[in-house]
């Protein structure tokens, strides 16, 4: 089973930009969905971004046209470029992957995003 492992989670300024890291231990091949997940102090986790093996994104609405999630498969990483951030993106952010219809799993340690003044 693949191993994810994220990183680049820290403090930034509201309105600021941050770039989250996905690394997967080894290629994932097949059809498979990677996604970035969040969780907020006292909130059930939420789906914020997809990236399919095929390259197609989606995105909660909270986030569009603020974050953007790609991948690099030569490097087996997938990537939340996180800007114009707000005080209500603060959340330790997992990635997963899933495997056709099945459901997301992998789940990583996690980074935690801090938005404050």
């Amino acid at each position: 089973q693949v191993q994810l492992v994220e990183s680049g989670g820290g403090l930034v300024q509201p309105g600021g930009s941050l770039t989250l890291s996905c690394a997967a231990s080894a290629r994932i091949v097949g059809i498979y969905t990677m996604g970035w997940y969040r969780q907020a102090p006292g909130k059930q986790r939420e789906l914020v971004a997809t990236v399919t093996s095929g390259g197609s994104t989606n995105y909660i609405d909270s986030v569009k046209g603020r974050f953007a999630i790609s991948k690099d498969n030569a490097k087996n990483t997938v990537y939340l470029q996180m800007n114009s951030v707000k005080p209500e993106d603060t959340a330790v952010y997992y990635c997963a992957v899933k495997y056709g219809s099945g459901p997301f799993g992998s789940w990583g340690q996690g980074t935690r995003v801090t938005v404050s003044s």
